[in-house]
């Protein structure tokens, strides 16, 4: 859809999904770790999984997934505070609106917040299939689970070694995993901290887990470093952990181009979406205030008309309607953005 604006200044606003109530506000300085650890049963080439502290390194391909509510290191405490999360107000920068003629908005992530719990974990079980079905990958991927709440956004992906990392903004690799193992401090500086080596985490050998669409491939890929480095993963002992990245990206998106991910949100939008009662309300207010409103999204008309009417007017089914449009002055769909 094709649309002219006015002359005015645009901004576009985003929002960021606030840290999840069932982390602990305790100290600024305090990281939280817990961890699982496996031992290899040789008699029939399983995994046996036993409760273990991370530190108790075994060695590559040894740790099993972890369970809901295990925190890799990477997860910070923040400071506490005693407003509720989701009334908290998480920005940049100060935004003087005077001047500002039109604001827009992104549907998914922005106004669509989608439930982590049903829709990364049905990225994770969607592209699991595709690499099943498509790439020829060994049934056993079908027996892994999925952990939500284990990964979040800013970490660097080390296609080559098949390690995680978080890095600051001195480029220096503060944790890293290989698969679930923890990377020790030996380790870190060996590969990417000695003081010879300038590393900037570009190009085609690193990727950043930079959007929430990345939590649930991005947790997939230190599955299948896990699996890989096991006895029971031979299937995939001759492919290089950049084969596994490449082949993971190709069936994430096989999941969109298919159209097969969105048609199981379609079908149920309040199992995938939260509903935000106060959205109407804001989109009103900003109208109201003179301000031109728009959208644009990505996502095709037909999957953008089930999410609107789900969001605006509380509609599925027969009920849906275009009504949703009065919301906005423009609206325009299928914008291949970045």
């Amino acid at each position: 859809m094709a649309c002219l604006l006015p002359k005015a200044s645009l901004t576009s606003v985003l929002t960021r999904r606030a840290p999840s109530s069932r982390q602990s506000y305790a100290s600024a300085r305090t990281l939280r770790y817990k961890g699982v650890a496996a031992s290899n049963s040789s008699s029939n080439d399983t995994l046996n999984i036993i409760a273990a502290p991370i530190s108790s390194h075994q060695g590559y391909g040894s740790a099993p997934p972890p369970q809901p509510g295990d925190h890799p290191l990477w997860v910070d405490e923040l400071l506490p505070s005693f407003v509720p999360t989701p009334r908290q107000v998480f920005c940049n920068r100060a935004l003087n609106m005077k001047h500002i003629k039109a604001i827009g908005f992104d549907m998914d992530y922005t106004l669509a917040q989608y439930r982590p719990e049903t829709f990364e974990a049905l990225a994770h079980q969607q592209t699991v299939e595709k690499l099943v079905t498509r790439f020829g990958y060994p049934e056993e991927l079908r027996s892994f689970t999925f952990s939500w709440d284990y990964m979040m956004k800013g970490l660097v992906i080390d296609k080559n070694r098949g390690n995680m990392l978080k890095v600051d903004r001195h480029k220096y690799v503060k944790i890293g995993y290989h698969g679930f193992q923890a990377l020790t401090s030996e380790e870190r500086k060996t590969m990417y901290n000695s003081s010879f080596q300038s590393l900037n985490f570009e190009g085609n050998d690193y990727a950043l887990v930079d959007t929430l669409f990345s939590l649930a491939e991005a947790y997939l890929f230190m599955q299948l470093v896990e699996f890989k480095d096991s006895p029971v993963g031979k299937a995939l002992h001759e492919k290089s952990y950049h084969q596994l990245y490449k082949d993971l990206r190709s069936a994430v998106d096989m999941c969109h181009r298919d159209g097969s991910l969105k048609k199981s949100v379609a079908a149920d939008p309040a199992k995938f979406i939260h509903h935000d009662p106060l959205l109407r309300k804001v989109l009103r207010t900003l109208r109201a205030s003179g301000r031109r409103i728009f959208l644009a999204t990505n996502s095709i008309w037909d999957y953008t008309n089930v999410v609107m009417n789900y969001l605006l007017l509380g509609e599925r089914g027969s009920g849906r309607s275009v009504k949703w449009l009065d919301y906005f002055d423009v609206g325009m769909v299928g914008c291949g953005k970045p």
